[in-house]
């Protein structure tokens, strides 16, 4: 295999792009939020931070940006994080890599990985919480790409999980007519809390390990499944931020909170990658909510 440089390049230059989309479109939520709850305060904006991975002799491995809003109009916390990370994984990684089927990874143990990661919680608890990431990951012997996005409400409506759908369903269409199913029955299996027994949000969809020998191809429907973030979710921020709610409604947003972080910390594969080869913890654990609250 080649090192596939110019691809790692589109990969990590879209992924930069998306964020830059998103950023700002967040920000423009902020700025727009000027009737009901929150609107008299300051508009939120990103504070960005560049994050730096080291391997384990001290070299430079890598890093990115962190972009993190705290306490605005809409969001109460919303990360934005980019990163392309390299080097050497180290033994408990290379056994999960292999567990996974991943060919030749003990023998030799490079790798690039490449990706961003977004978690929003929101100040309105009618508005709900959202988790997007896409990434690619690179090894001598094998690529993939990885991600998707779900909805977290902690007051559920039902029009808002079927916008949210219905939408991520028109942008994977035209990449086949399976895809949509699939990657939606995939995230109702990953997004599973099996302690709790219940799913962790209303879903969306989920794929990982991706490659069909196609890089193009699997390189495009990564990119539409970020494309289709934006249009899933903004309409429904709009739609709740000026709704009035009660400290029951607060309280049920904090109790689901704690359910979002215990499936964050104790199963989500990104944090444990993220932790595992040394990348900044504070971005690695930028999905964390601000307040949260356990029964």
């Amino acid at each position: 295999m080649t090192d596939f440089a110019a691809e790692k390049d589109r990969a990590s230059g879209w992924f930069r792009q998306l964020r830059d989309e998103i950023t700002a479109a967040f920000e423009g939520l902020e700025d727009s939020h000027t009737e009901g709850p929150f609107s008299d305060m300051a508009p939120g904006r990103f504070e960005v931070t560049e994050t730096t991975r080291q391997s384990d002799d001290g070299s430079d491995a890598g890093g990115g940006l962190m972009s993190v809003m705290r306490g605005g109009r809409v969001f109460e916390k919303v990360g934005v994080n980019i990163s392309t990370v390299y080097g050497t994984l180290g033994e408990a990684a290379q056994k999960a890599m292999a567990a996974r089927g991943v060919p030749g990874i003990e023998q030799n143990p490079r790798f690039w990985a490449s990706g961003i990661s977004l978690v929003a919680h929101m100040q309105n608890p009618h508005c709900p919480a959202v988790h997007m990431n896409t990434r690619m990951f690179w090894t001598p012997n094998a690529w993939w790409f990885g991600g998707g996005s779900d909805l977290n409400p902690c007051i559920e409506y039902d029009e808002d999980t079927a916008h949210f759908h219905a939408t991520q369903k028109a942008y994977l269409d035209p990449h086949g007519a399976d895809w949509y199913p699939r990657l939606k029955a995939w995230a109702d299996e990953y997004f599973y809390i099996p302690h709790r027994k219940r799913a962790r949000g209303v879903g969306g969809i989920f794929m990982d390990d991706q490659n069909s020998g196609d890089w193009a191809a699997d390189f495009a429907l990564t990119q539409d499944i970020g494309r289709a973030f934006l249009p899933a979710f903004v309409p429904l921020v709009e739609k709740r931020r000026v709704q009035p709610f009660t400290e029951g409604d607060k309280d049920t947003q904090l109790i689901h909170r704690g359910l979002y972080a215990e499936y964050n910390l104790v199963y989500d594969r990104g944090t444990r990658f993220g932790l595992a080869t040394g990348h900044d913890a504070n971005a690695v654990l930028m999905s964390l909510p601000p307040m949260a609250k356990w029964l």
